[in-house]
């Protein structure tokens, strides 16, 4: 009678362990492959070479932002200059007395009155300055384009900043900035003693007015690099 009990309690046993077996072979992983539902590593793909990007057709639009070359202020220096063929008016270049923005205007001010009492001409070659003497020559050399127009003061302004001259259309268009409306530009005082501008010879100050004015522009002229090696070395103090 004792033996069916204990019968029965040994196949209750191997039937728990069994049922252990079996559940522990669902949750090991099978040896040598990854788990069921994970991904396997795919090697990477190699990186490919970019593609070479075609170079700007010579056909492009460009920019209309005119470019400022300010070596073009730099006057030659008497080496670089040709031989002297005998004509008068062969001197270098004088010094830069101003550089600086320069403006124009024309009809919606044509025969009004300048500051000096003439009528605004805007087909002569005249200009405003802020504090050259009325009747100062001036040769107004372009940083774009390297083109210069002699010019006589006549007027007052510019007054905006960053401005130095303001020009007659006629005196812009020699310089090809009636388009543009401001340009940088280099000035160069013509004193008693004439000069060159555009590539010819300015003409000495004939009457004893003009030659007085033009000794006060010689004046000016002379104390420009001062007036620079100055503010350089204020600016080098600072």
């Amino acid at each position: 009678m004792r033996a069916a009990p204990v019968a029965r309690r040994r196949a209750r046993l191997l039937g728990a362990a069994w049922l252990l077996g079996l559940l522990g072979a669902c949750t090991t992983p099978p040896a040598g492959g990854p788990p069921a539902g994970a991904q396997a590593d795919v090697p990477a793909a190699p990186l490919k070479p970019l593609a070479r990007q075609p170079g700007t057709p010579l056909d492009a639009p460009r920019s209309q932002v005119p470019s400022v070359r300010y070596d073009l202020a730099i006057g030659r220096a008497e080496g670089d200059l040709p031989p002297d063929d005998g004509a008068p008016g062969d001197q270098p270049p004088g010094e830069v007395y101003e550089r600086g923005g320069a403006s124009w205007y024309g009809i919606q001010f044509h025969q009004r009155k300048t500051a000096s009492g003439e009528r605004f001409d805007m087909g002569a070659f005249t200009a405003a300055h802020k504090t050259l003497p009325f009747g100062t020559r001036v040769c107004v050399r372009s940083l774009v384009n390297g083109k210069e127009v002699l010019v006589r003061v006549n007027d007052r302004g510019p007054y905006a900043a960053g401005r130095v001259i303001d020009l007659s259309r006629a005196a812009a268009e020699q310089i090809d900035m009636v388009g543009l409306g401001i340009k940088q530009v280099a000035l160069t005082l013509m004193g008693r003693d004439g000069g060159r501008c555009n590539g010819e010879a300015v003409a000495a100050a004939g009457d004893a007015a003009a030659s007085a004015d033009a000794g006060g522009i010689d004046a000016l002229a002379a104390s420009a690099p001062r007036k620079r090696m100055a503010r350089a070395s204020h600016r080098a103090r600072k």
